[in-house]
């Protein structure tokens, strides 16, 4: 796990702070986070039945388009035919996906592992279409990591949750009974403290 520039966990009984320390840090290195969060706090307060979290993030992840996994050309203007030449195969799965439900199984050949043939009506519009299609978002992906790595990491039985996600600034709070709108904002602020430290 690469070092956090801030880990601090807070609570009112000390030797509890500890353990939710310990608890937190395996949860981080199972789910593959030490290099995206950058700083992290948490907050527990067993008298209030509250436990919450702040982290920033080391820094966002763009979107990824197919012309950032490879080139859309039209190759063969009789038989309307577009073609993709994939360069990264990362997210070829979830291209594939995405291109049998507007085209079809039948509609998206497959030649050789790295090709990809569709036929279109009007080819100038759907190689741009193609060419602009969002195959994965990694920031959606963080963030319902980061939202198992916070439910993991609370106590049992908190099952009144409020979470938020706004750039590379994540809020977590969760409590057994009614979630005051002054604990989220006291959780909002945890975030704003550790902004502050940059």
């Amino acid at each position: 796990m690469e070092p956090l520039e801030t880990f601090v966990v807070e609570s009112t009984i000390p030797e509890e702070g500890d353990a939710y320390k310990s608890i937190v840090a395996d949860i981080i290195t199972e789910l593959v986070l030490g290099g995206a969060i950058g700083r992290i706090k948490v907050r527990v307060r067993p008298e209030d039945s509250l436990f919450m979290m702040a982290i920033i993030l080391r820094g966002t992840q763009p979107t990824v388009k197919v012309s950032d996994m490879g080139s859309v050309d039209v190759t063969n203007h009789l038989t309307k035919e577009v073609t993709i030449s994939i360069e990264q195969e990362k997210y070829l799965p979830q291209l594939l996906e995405q291109l049998w439900a507007k085209y079809g199984r039948a509609g998206v050949r497959q030649p050789e592992r790295k090709t990809l043939i569709l036929t279109a009506e009007n080819l100038d519009e759907e190689v741009e279409f193609l060419r602009n299609l969002v195959v994965a978002d990694p920031q959606k992906t963080l963030q319902s990591r980061l939202v198992e790595m916070a439910i993991r990491a609370t106590p049992e039985g908190f099952r009144v949750r409020y979470h938020s996600m706004d750039k590379h600034v994540f809020v977590f709070a969760a409590t057994e009974d009614i979630l005051k709108k002054e604990w989220i904002q006291e959780a909002q602020d945890i975030a704003t403290e550790l902004q502050e430290d940059e």
